[in-house]
């Protein structure tokens, strides 16, 4: 099926048909003219139309008559079949490049499988599958654009020229480890731009495959200044780790996988940061199987997507920190964000708790440690995030869990806040007496009813009460939401009327 859909692919012009051998100085230059002229159209106020998945099923004849479509809305919808792959085509990535992707780095990375969830399954209402890509070898799907990129820049520029000069990027962690990785593997020199706030643990590895690291900026942003500059002074490639279009093929290659992994799929729920890893994934879903639903999540302290969307193009957006760090991308890809927009059906956001209980429910379910960005897919399916719909109940759902990069030390501040989050973890001021016993009566009960104290603060100074009582403040781990409302309730009958969290009142 992939193999005759390649084949029927257009194809863009070659200088000649001596360039068989590789992609053309002459191609390259026709494809930046492409992409310059994309940005001078959105730049005029140009957008392309935005469709909706059924055009990409190929059912509207190649006539002219349209009288069939008058009631749909959708300018796709209306246009005849071969006025619709002229537009798809001419956006910055297609199936076709994606397609070639895969053939391209299937030596370099690991074909990752699509593993039902037992466990997830049963607690989401629906067929959950999850797709393993925190196992390439640096932690993230990263290496199928980064290993793309050099291979296209390889072939564009040649190989005695790429190896002289090499490719710069900024990034704080898995593109940064990924183009490292892959650029010692094919012989390219690499130069990585991380900012101050960079995990140490990241630089070393970075360096220890080679690369040439440089401390530069307090945030991504001024990394990526300072790498772009260096690139014209110094004549690097740089290579942009969510919008290059070698880059959203690269991560492309996912959605083939899929498809040939879960042929019965029927919703795909996909992370999304700059864009890239969407935009090629959905590209290619909707292509080999339209009737697909393509969900992208965003953490709501960073959705730039969703921004881009109801702007009509790539805006800036307001960050704030979030456990999902790596989808924290303040503006999307411009070719990311044209490409997507024609092929995913919507994207929502999820919170802060959603993720630190997506992180615990992999964990203790599935035994895999993923990162806050990597689980934000299933964060968006728990029950009462936003795709905790009717309409998903027993579905094939295809979750791409893209990167286990996470440091240890936040590990254990996630744990602590799933924990938190699923009832099982609380605290509570209490006043006791402050005579010997009064501790211990106390953690007696408590004891008794099955609460584990995790941490306990006494407080003498700020009470302004009877001068033999003293406020404590208890840590307990608890087995669920009824486990806690017994200990309440147990705690005010014996006289010690506890003031729980804030997540403890709301929880109950």
């Amino acid at each position: 099926m992939i193999r005759s859909l390649l084949a029927s692919a257009p194809r863009r012009a070659t200088a000649s048909s001596s360039a068989s051998a590789g992609i053309s100085i002459a191609t390259k230059s026709a494809r930046s003219s492409n992409l310059a002229a994309i940005h001078a159209r959105a730049a005029a106020g140009f957008r392309y139309p935005i469709a909706t998945p059924r055009p990409f099923s190929g059912v509207v004849s190649d006539n002219n008559d349209e009288s069939s479509n008058d009631e749909d809305p959708s300018p796709l919808r209306r246009k005849t079949k071969s006025e619709r792959e002229k537009i798809l085509e001419s956006l910055p990535v297609t199936f076709a490049d994606i397609s070639r992707a895969n053939v391209a780095i299937r030596t370099g990375v690991k074909r990752t499988p699509c593993i039902k969830s037992y466990f997830l399954s049963e607690l989401l209402g629906a067929n959950i599958f999850l797709k393993t890509e925190f196992q390439q070898f640096t932690g993230s799907f990263k290496e199928r654009g980064a290993r793309n990129a050099i291979l296209t820049l390889l072939r564009e520029l040649g190989e005695d020229k790429l190896r002289q000069t090499g490719v710069i990027a900024a990034s704080a962690g898995n593109h940064a480890l990924a183009l490292a990785y892959h650029g010692k593997d094919l012989g390219v020199p690499v130069t990585v731009v991380m900012p101050t706030v960079a995990p140490l643990a990241k630089v070393d590895k970075c360096r220890k495959f080679g690369a040439r690291i440089i401390i530069e900026g307090a945030h991504i942003g001024e990394a990526k200044e300072h790498a772009e500059n260096l690139a014209a002074s110094e004549g690097l490639e740089y290579v942009n780790g969510y919008d290059d279009p070698p880059i959203i093929a690269g991560a492309g290659t996912i959605g083939i996988e899929i498809i040939e992994d879960v042929p019965c799929v029927d919703a795909v729920v996909v992370p999304v940061g700059g864009a890239g890893l969407i935009a090629g994934l959905s590209c290619a879903i909707k292509t080999l199987k339209p009737d697909v639903l393509v969900y992208g999540v965003e953490p709501e302290f960073a959705a730039s997507y969703i921004a881009a969307l109801e702007a009509g193009k790539p805006v800036p957006t307001k960050i704030t920190p979030t456990l999902a760090d790596g989808l924290a991308v303040p503006m999307v890809g411009p070719h990311a964000f044209e490409v997507a927009r024609h092929y995913v059906d919507e994207c929502v956001t999820c919170t802060e708790k959603e993720v630190s209980l997506a992180i615990l429910r992999l964990i203790e379910n599935e035994k895999m440690v993923v990162e806050g960005g990597g689980a934000a897919g299933l964060a968006a399916l728990l029950p009462g995030a936003q795709l905790d719909r009717p309409e998903l109940k027993g579905k094939n759902i295809v979750v791409p869990l893209c990167g286990g990069n996470i440091d240890t030390t936040v590990l254990g501040r996630v744990l602590e806040r799933g924990l938190a989050a699923d009832g099982r973890m609380s605290s509570f001021v209490a006043t006791v007496s402050d005579r010997p016993g009064g501790i211990a009566r106390l953690t007696t009960l408590l004891g008794v009813h099955g609460a584990s104290i995790k941490d306990m603060y006494h407080e003498r100074a700020f009470l302004h009460s009877n001068i033999d009582h003293v406020h404590v403040k208890v840590v307990v781990e608890l087995q669920g939401k009824e486990h806690a409302q017994k200990i309440e309730n147990v705690l005010t009958e014996n006289g010690y009327f506890p003031v729980w969290d804030e997540s403890h009142k709301k929880m109950i």
